[in-house]
């Protein structure tokens, strides 16, 4: 805002007239002229900073904190919301029954059955093997599925081509695309995440860093929200970010009692930082190393091994040591960047 207070009534030709030439009538006009636009301005500027001090009293130690207000979601005057559940062989399941039970769970006064739809998506409708060896079978394909207007990605295996564009072509119109756990490396390999935060499992950041380098990780964060996407830390947190999707659907009073329900006491759906345990990397060292790919204890005796320029390296497991061995020197590069 630009405040112009018009002062040539003060001009030097005023100040040296002779007080018996001036016509007091018009001297009268000038200064009530001057006082009117003083006071103006004033009581301008005076709002002005005023709402910025408003907008400046915000939770200034949560980057990701929005009032629910300015990102809340309609939910349909009719039926239900569609929510896609997107599984693949070895999808961790707390990644998406935490999910789904939050939404299976929410109720609405005055209304009888469950306001969201839920579903399970994949390449095909033959049966898939879970983590642990769950057995489902999935509801659609990516050719006869609903459109959802919430599509939940947890953990799984490596994603189709048919999987990634189905996911680019329905976040188009979806309200929510979000992923749970190491679900974001699917999401970032639809391209849809360059440029944005993002998080991910706390043992998959030197990965994420490393394969995504256009997405900026936020480490320490329960979850993220850019828009229409989302993406949780590690397992758990899915639950979290569900119940803030179901508050940005019906507000907090609905999201608590569906949390009450459910007996699930944690808060972090209110906090978005609150995974901030995370935020410092543990460091390896020859008594307790950690693996070179994704960060987590192992066991020197029986884990795989590298040798580069000397150094050994360790990995959780032969898969984490033929990606280390592929590019190492993006892993040390990495790891000497966060070291800083």
């Amino acid at each position: 805002m630009i405040i112009v207070i018009d002062a040539t009534s003060r001009s030097f030709e005023d100040q040296t007239m002779n007080a018996r030439t001036l016509n007091r009538i018009e001297f009268v006009c000038r200064e009530a002229r001057f006082g009117f636009l003083l006071a103006f301005g004033l009581l301008a500027l005076t709002a002005l900073f005023t709402r910025a001090a408003t907008v400046e009293t915000g939770d200034r130690s949560n980057p990701n904190a929005v009032a629910t207000e300015t990102t809340s979601l309609k939910p349909p005057d009719n039926g239900k919301i569609p929510v896609a559940f997107l599984i693949s062989e070895g999808a961790v399941v707390i990644d998406f029954c935490g999910p789904w039970e939050v939404f299976r769970d929410v109720m609405l006064p005055g209304r009888r059955d469950h306001p969201f739809h839920l579903y399970t998506v994949s390449d095909k409708t033959a049966p898939i093997h879970a983590g642990g060896g769950m057995k489902i079978t999935p509801d659609y394909t990516f050719a006869n599925a609903p459109a959802p207007k919430v599509i939940v990605i947890p953990a799984q295996s490596e994603p189709s081509k048919a999987m990634l564009e189905w996911i680019r072509q329905v976040t188009k119109n979806s309200d929510v695309t979000m992923s749970v756990c190491t679900g974001a490396f699917v999401l970032a390999k639809t391209g849809l995440l360059s440029g944005k935060n993002a998080t991910t499992f706390h043992g998959a950041f030197n990965a994420f860093a490393t394969e995504f380098p256009d997405i900026q990780l936020k480490r320490g964060a329960r979850f993220v929200e850019n828009g229409n996407l989302a993406t949780a830390g590690g397992l758990s947190s899915g639950i979290d970010l569900a119940l803030r999707v179901v508050e940005r659907y019906y507000g907090r009073e609905i999201a608590e009692k569906t949390a009450y329900n459910l007996e699930y006491q944690g808060q972090g759906w209110k906090d978005a930082d609150s995974n901030s345990v995370y935020a410092i990397a543990p460091v390896s060292t020859a008594e307790h190393p950690l693996c070179a790919v994704c960060g987590m204890d192992v066991d020197p005796k029986r884990a795989p091994k590298s040798v580069f320029k000397g150094a050994t390296y360790y990995f959780c497991s032969d898969d984490d040591k033929k990606t280390f061995d592929s590019a190492p020197q993006q892993f040390i590069s990495a790891a000497a960047g966060k070291a800083q």
